[in-house]
Parts: structure tokens; C-alpha cells; sequence
């Protein structure tokens, strides 16, 4: 990863935002960073980022096998003597002895090592990250992109297993166990595994257990694997022989639903925008209530991230932001369907990075 130019771009962030200092716990903010991720507990461990410099303050029992993924410069730190004086001599490398700076602070980071910082800076001016770290986060560069897609491409395969596991008789955790399997053998990890059969696909959040399947039911699968660092997220519907014609309206619905918001997703478009576009196709054919959710969320190191595509975002997209486009219909006691795109916005509109057709799988056909 870009890690210099990350830091080039993270200081004219700084000063076009007036900050002088950004203070990172370990998070995925210090993953995009740096890449490194130190052991998180309670003894304080923070990325400090000056216009100038940058440095860590490290416990002393993390600091060597810190060393050898960053040659930033260490403050480290000792049990017997607490971590304020290494703060502080940390804070004068990136400060100068500024005391009353400008703060951007990991809104994810622990807050006790918030109060240790802020107490060492009285009269900070403080806010989070989202112009700074998480600004950057969002626009997704080049080599992030790469592993985005190689991880949708892997996800598309992932799915396909699946698909080919259904069968009547088989349970909604031997489909998950599947995926998890598939994911290993490939050299990934399992973010997560959502199969859902029949009446439980109107749970969006549905745990799989030990519901069998049975001819003449609907499927629906949501998994993400992760691999380099980075995540996949991908939802499709399947059914065990010809959908019913109410299965196939809905389905029909929520597909045209994810139609609208790929195409109202461009940059300088508001993301409540695109929302719009995928709930108005679902409110117009009667099922406004029964899409529960917001459409979309972004998609990075973290597998929930901005930007968030909701009805009252006001997140202007820009090129390069990351973010699910995922309608749904949930239809109690009966089924749900919800297809799910992982999207780039390029200057022209969003790339979708699946290759997978979102048409339902009928098994048996």
C-alpha cells in the first residue's frame, strides 16, 4: 500500500483543515496509515501525525515487533513508569510545543487514551477524522481497488459453491459452513455468513441454524470473505425449483430497485440521492414498508464505513468512494429479497465490482 503518499495527502488534508495534529488509536485508521495494527489493550498505543512528523507512542512490551512493519520513530513506554512522560516528549516531536493545537482525534479510539491525550493538551480545539483520515478513507486509490475487486471476484466464486450445495434436506448452517470452508481454502477468512431459508430470508440480519430446505422454497444468501486486509459483501437470491409469480414480482422489484441506484450513483450526487432512487422504485410498487434499511454502506478496510447511503445523508460522493448498493423487500412469514452490488464511483458512474448476474439461481433448472 501507498503509505508515503498516504501521509503526503493526510498533510495538505491537515492544512487545508487547519489541523495540527492527528491522533490515532489502533484502528483501521492506523491499518490505512502505516499498516500496522499493535496490540490493543489497555496500555495506550497512538499514531501521532504532525504537519512535519509523525511518531508513535508504543508500550515498551510491543515496540520491537512494532519496529519491523514501520520506520516511523517510537516513544516507547514502560509499566513502571506509565506512559505521560513518553507522551509527552512525543507530543513536542510533532508539536513543537504547541499546546493549544488544532486536534483530530480517532473517533474509534478507546477513551481513556482520548483523556490521557487531551489532558496533556489543554485548550486543544478537538473534532474526529472525517475531514482528514476518514476523507482519505473514503476515496478508495488505486491499489485498494485492486484488492477490492479480487476479493469480489473471489466472493462471486464463494457463492457459486453455495449455489451448487442447495438441495432439499441440507440446513441453512451446513451452506454457511460451506462458504467459511470454500473462503480458507482460497486464502481468505470469514467476514461473515448470512444463509437464510424461506420464511427466515425476512429477517435482514437473519443467524443461520438448522432450518432444512425444501422443494419450492426461496434462498437468500449474504457473505463476505476477507483477504489482504480488505473485505467482500455480496447478497443473491436462489430457489429450490420454479419461483412462485409472487417471488419473482418481488424479485423483480428490489432488481430494479439496485437498476436506480447504480445509475443515480455519480459523483457530486448526494448519497441520499441515490437512497431515493432505489426506495422510490420499492414505494411505487407498493412495498415501501417493507424495505426496512438504509440502501448502501461504504466498504474498506472496515466492512461498515462512510459513506453511508441513506435517506438523510447529505455526503456529497465523490470518485473513488466505495459503497454497497442493497434494497430489499421483507415480506414476515413468507420470504425476503434483497440483492446486494459493491460499487466504485469513476468519473462517469459506478463500476459495479461483482460479476456475478444477480438473477435468481434456480436450482434444478
Amino acid at each position: 500500500m501507498p503509505y508515503a503518499e498516504r501521509f503526503a495527502r493526510l498533510r495538505d488534508l491537515m492544512r487545508e483543515t487547519d489541523t495540527d495534529l492527528v491522533a490515532l488509536g489502533p484502528s483501521s485508521h492506523m491499518v490505512y496509515m502505516t499498516g500496522l495494527s499493535p496490540h490493543g489493550d489497555e496500555r495506550p498505543v497512538m499514531l501521532l501525525v504532525g504537519r512535519d512528523s509523525a511518531c508513535f507512542l508504543m508500550p515498551a512490551l510491543n515496540a520491537d515487533s512494532s519496529r519491523a512493519k514501520t520506520d516511523l520513530p517510537f516513544f516507547p513506554w514502560a509499566d513502571a513508569e506509565g506512559p505521560g512522560g513518553a507522551l509527552a516528549r512525543a507530543l513536542d516531536a510533532t508539536l513543537g510545543g504547541k499546546r493549544s493545537p488544532s486536534v483530530a482525534l480517532d473517533e474509534t479510539m478507546r477513551a481513556d487514551f482520548a483523556l490521557l491525550l487531551l489532558d496533556a493538551l489543554p485548550g486543544a480545539r478537538r473534532r474526529f477524522t472525517d475531514d482528514t483520515v476518514g476523507r482519505l478513507r473514503a476515496r478508495k486509490d488505486a491499489a485498494e481497488f485492486a484488492v477490492l475487486k479480487a476479493n469480489a471476484l473471489l466472493n462471486d466464486r464463494a457463492m457459486q459453491a453455495a449455489y451448487a450445495a442447495l438441495r432439499p434436506g441440507v440446513t441453512e448452517i451446513e451452506i454457511a459452513r460451506l462458504v467459511e470452508a470454500f473462503y480458507e481454502a482460497n486464502g481468505a477468512g470469514t467476514q461473515f455468513r448470512s444463509v437464510c431459508f424461506g420464511e427466515n430470508g425476512a429477517f435482514p440480519h437473519h443467524h443461520s441454524g438448522s432450518r432444512t430446505l425444501k422443494p419450492g422454497e426461496p434462498v437468500l444468501i449474504d457473505i463476505g470473505g476477507r483477504m489482504d486486509g480488505y473485505p467482500s459483501d455480496m447478497t443473491r437470491v436462489a430457489h429450490l425449483g420454479e419461483p412462485s409469480r409472487r417471488f419473482a414480482e418481488v424479485a423483480a422489484v428490489v432488481e430494479a430497485a439496485v437498476m436506480a441506484g447504480i445509475a443515480a450513483a455519480k459523483p457530486g450526487v448526494l448519497a441520499s440521492t441515490v437512497d431515493r432512487a432505489a426506495r422510490s422504485v420499492i414505494e411505487a410498487a407498493g412495498y415501501g414498508p417493507q424495505f426496512v434499511h438504509r440502501t448502501g454502506h461504504g466498504l474498506g478496510i472496515d466492512i461498515h464505513e462512510p459513506p453511508y447511503i441513506t435517506a438523510t445523508s447529505d455526503t456529497v460522493l465523490e470518485e473513488g468512494h466505495v459503497f454497497s448498493i442493497e434494497p430489499g423487500i421483507y415480506l414476515p412469514g413468507e420470504f425476503g429479497v434483497r440483492l446486494e452490488e459493491i460499487v466504485i464511483l469513476r468519473a462517469d458512474g459506478a463500476e459495479v465490482l461483482s460479476e456475478l448476474p444477480r438473477a435468481t439461481h434456480i436450482v434444478g433448472a
